[in-house]
């Protein structure tokens, strides 16, 4: 069973990490073992259960926050996609994101579909989450380390960081893909590992959150519609309203995360997060170690 108050706290959760540095599916496995919500921590390794009908609207609703954030970049994007097709040409700035964002969502699209469900089973496991998150907190310093930009811009618009994305190669947004695929691992957190390799392409912190952002607008919502016939079908039935509920907490916590991560990255740093992710790692550790 899945109480008001579960879907709301998880809903929260998703919406707050997914963008965060800090990986929703670490943090659901591993709150889920810290509240002692083991219902919930062995569906998540289930092909059929309750709570992947209960991601399908968490992706939705989370997918659906970024899009209306960045809504007039998408309008241009989406724009840019057909005008390029029409003229088979990538001239403009959003006709050129257009196919770096399609790329980079490639590697990812097909490893979820062929591989979600046995990495889910494999790996959603309290110990691998904590393990996984520590590593994503070394991951963090990395980027950190190979930091090329420095804020000494003046212009902070997304008109400017749409020039300055547009810069990265097409085999580098495969590459920044590619990486994406690790968050598969619950711990690695997607936005952190894909702002880690926009750092190594030569984005400043304010481009390559935003292109992290941009990124995973149609990576989560696709996985969503993907998996929305789990949400229609028998699993969730008498549970719609609570599963509903946690969307709604997903979708507001996902809006708000996501415009306050717009403005900290312009000046701020992801070293906030690695020592987060190096500090609660560990003690999770610890703690699974010491629970048996």
């Amino acid at each position: 069973m899945l109480s008001f108050f579960q879907a709301i706290i998880i809903g929260l959760i998703q919406g707050i990490t997914e963008l965060f540095p800090i990986s929703s599916l670490g943090h659901s496995v591993l709150l889920s073992d810290l509240f002692g919500w083991h219902n919930l921590l062995n569906q998540q390794q289930s092909n059929e259960s309750l709570f992947l009908s209960f991601l399908v609207i968490l992706h939705l609703a989370t997918g659906l926050a970024l899009f209306i954030f960045y809504r007039r970049e998408w309008f241009k994007i989406i724009g840019g996609f057909f005008s390029s097709i029409k003229t088979r040409k990538t001239e403009s700035s959003y006709q050129k994101l257009a196919w770096l964002l399609i790329i980079a969502t490639i590697p990812a699209g097909l490893t979820g579909l062929i591989f979600e469900h046995s990495l889910r089973r494999q790996f959603a496991k309290p110990m691998f989450a904590a393990v996984f998150l520590t590593i994503n907190g070394l991951i963090l310093l990395y980027g950190e380390h190979i930091r090329r930009s420095k804020h000494d811009r003046s212009d902070f618009s997304l008109e400017q960081t749409v020039k300055n994305t547009t810069k990265i190669s097409f085999s580098r947004a495969g590459l920044i893909g590619l990486a994406q695929v690790f968050a598969f691992f619950a711990g690695i957190s997607r936005s952190g590992i894909t702002m880690v390799s926009g750092l190594a392409s030569g984005l400043d912190y304010e481009d390559a959150a935003r292109f992290s952002f941009l990124l995973a607008t149609p990576i989560i919502f696709a996985a969503g519609l993907y998996k929305l016939p789990d949400f229609l079908g028998p699993l969730a039935n008498g549970l719609r309203p609570q599963i509903l509920a946690g969307g709604v907490a997903a979708g507001i916590a996902a809006y708000f995360s996501v415009r306050f991560l717009d403005r900290y990255f312009k000046n701020k740093s992801l070293r906030p997060f690695a020592i987060y992710c190096l500090l609660f790692g560990p003690i999770m550790i610890i703690y699974i170690l010491l629970k048996g």
